[in-house]
């Protein structure tokens, strides 16, 4: 008895970190790999550099991207950040 008492609260602690950190992880982790699947000639897109491009082709692990009239470039899926969407 006395040592599940010393126990408790090493438990509860770990429940705690799965519920504020570990969980909220997995579940965004999940949208943005349901995201990246989705992306489709057309969309717009914001990268971790910060630029707003337009996707010009999709591959397995890349993404051909417009980054204006002339200017094509191939990059990583994983270098996506998020869709933009326009404020109008």
């Amino acid at each position: 008895m006395e040592m599940l008492t010393q126990l408790l609260p090493f438990v509860f602690l770990i429940a705690i970190m799965y519920f504020v950190i570990i969980r909220p992880q997995k579940k965004e982790a999940e949208t943005k790999k349901a995201m990246l699947e989705a992306l489709a000639k057309g969309d717009k897109v914001v990268t971790n550099g910060g630029f707003i491009v337009v996707v010009h082709k999709v591959e397995e692990n890349f993404l051909s991207v417009k980054m204006n009239d002339d200017t094509i470039v191939k990059m990583l899926k994983d270098a996506i950040a998020r869709k933009y969407e326009d404020e109008a």
